[in-house]
């Protein structure tokens, strides 16, 4: 039989070694939970935006050692940019790498750099590092941390036709956006007609008729082979596309504090390799499609520029604050006044 003494002891005992124990515990790193962000984008299956995209996939979750999972969902599988953004906000997905036409619905200020005429490959690269604080903070105010910026490339129109002059190709149907009313508007004030359609629409629609123009990349129009059926070039810049991969601010802070500079570096370095080889990748792909049948139209750029300029208003003060574009109109035309 143990006595009363004994028991106190054992107890005792027990006690002592289970405030060892939590102390033990307690003196542990906490285990951080393990974060997995699912990703979408219309980057093609296997285009260079894709394979990196995945590369950033695997550093990270070595850098993390395995904390932190990224999904790639590429190729428009989860539908158009506009849907990415909605299924963000209900957590169906919880980061995006897509273009400045599908940010619109986060922040309307990268629309500015899709304005017709507004920047080139040379202006942009002078004049965004002045503007990229701003836009950030546009989104961190909705909810959003932006990853890195990507430039996507000069923007050339595509067409069943050759079109010498804005003014001929007022019988073409230009794809328009759908969920961007201000480039519907903006197509008609440059005198196009504008047929609006998810951009995962796109190749259906130029193989039935329904479109015969699309404005696009050249390295996404060879990845997506839009240039089958759209192989007239005008060689004249459009627009210059950019984009960026965000992720929603709540997922990304349930990273570790000390992890996120590693893996934002990451991305702002894989970033980095594209923004600088985008332009030879837009050329060998020009270069390519050439070998494959498309015709590379001449036109005189003034008619052209002309014509994007009467865009314009269509996004100045609608789409994008007047503040901003002018502020963009601005630093773009000092660094070209100070280049020449």
């Amino acid at each position: 039989m143990i006595s009363s003494t004994d028991w106190h002891a054992r107890g005792t005992t027990v006690t002592t070694r289970l405030l060892a124990l939590t102390v033990a515990l307690l003196a542990l790193p906490a285990l951080a939970d393990k974060v997995t962000i699912k990703l979408g984008t219309l980057a093609p299956q296997g285009s260079t935006w894709h394979t990196l995209l995945k590369e950033l996939a695997e550093k990270w979750e070595q850098a993390s050692n395995g904390e932190v999972k990224l999904k790639i969902y590429a190729g428009g599988t989860q539908g158009s940019e506009g849907d990415m953004v909605r299924k963000m906000g209900v957590g169906q997905l919880q980061a995006a790498s897509i273009s400045n036409v599908g940010l619109h619905d986060l922040t309307s200020e990268p629309m500015v750099f899709t304005t017709p005429g507004m920047v080139d490959e040379d202006s942009f690269r002078a004049i965004f590092p002045k503007l990229e604080p701003q836009l950030n903070q546009a989104l961190e105010a909705k909810g959003y941390s932006v990853l890195a910026w990507a430039q996507v490339g000069t923007v050339y129109v595509f067409c069943t036709k050759a079109y010498a002059t804005p003014e001929a190709a007022a019988d073409a149907k230009f794809f328009a956006w759908d969920g961007d009313p201000g480039s519907i508007e903006a197509f008609k004030l440059v005198g196009f007609r504008p047929v609006v359609l998810s951009s995962v629409d796109i190749v259906p629609s130029l193989q039935t008729g329904m479109i015969n123009c699309v404005s696009q990349v050249p390295a996404y129009t060879l990845t997506a082979r839009l240039f089958d059926k759209a192989n007239k070039m005008m060689d004249y810049p459009w627009t210059y596309l950019i984009g960026a991969t965000v992720v929603k601010k709540d997922v990304w802070e349930k990273i570790s504090p000390e992890l996120r500079p590693k893996l934002l570096a990451i991305a702002r370095e894989i970033n980095g390799r594209i923004n600088a080889e985008v332009k030879r990748l837009n050329d060998d792909a020009i270069a390519a499609m050439k070998k494959q049948g498309l015709e590379v139209v001449k036109v005189e750029p003034g008619p052209w520029q002309k014509a994007a300029e009467r865009s314009w208003p269509a996004v100045r003060g609608k789409v994008v604050n007047e503040a901003f574009f002018d502020q963009v109109v601005k630093l773009r035309d000092e660094y070209r006044k100070q280049k020449k």
